[in-house]
Formats: structure tokens, C-alpha cells, sequence
């Protein structure tokens, strides 16, 4: 007699790597990293100070950022 197999009616919580907020701070680095690249566009002289001092320390704000979003522990409930 061949056997049955009985499927569990067990449905498991899939679990993100990342947390809600982890993803939010990825969202605000990349938004950071947009600005710092369109704070470096422009028709200004090459040598203004936002191009070669304001927007590259923007650009590395947010990867400082997204760095942090993605080593923070994330925050399961």
C-alpha cells in the first residue's frame, strides 16, 4: 500500500536580512549620492567650490550613510 504524505499547514515568516529602518537609511544614501552628483552638474566655472569641495563631501556623506544601513543590526519585531 503506498504511503500517504501529509503537508503541514505550517506557513513560516519569511525573515528579511535587513530591518525596515536599515532600508530606509539605504533610500536616504542613495537620495544623498543623487544630490552630491547633481550638486557636481552645472554650466559654473570647474574650479567652484560646490563642484570640487561641497559636492564630493556630499557623495561621501551618503555612502557613509549607506555603509551604516548596511551594518546596522537590524531591528525584527
Amino acid at each position: 500500500m503506498a504511503q500517504k504524505k501529509t503537508v503541514s499547514t505550517e506557513t513560516k515568516k519569511v525573515q528579511f536580512i535587513f530591518g525596515k529602518s536599515n532600508y530606509r537609511f539605504m533610500l536616504i544614501s542613495i537620495g544623498v549620492v543623487v544630490l552630491g552628483f547633481i550638486l557636481m552638474i552645472g554650466e559654473t566655472d570647474i574650479y567652484d567650490f560646490r563642484k570640487t569641495v561641497l559636492a564630493p563631501f556630499v557623495v561621501l556623506v551618503g555612502f557613509a550613510i549607506g555603509f551604516y544601513a548596511i551594518l546596522k543590526k537590524p531591528d525584527h519585531a
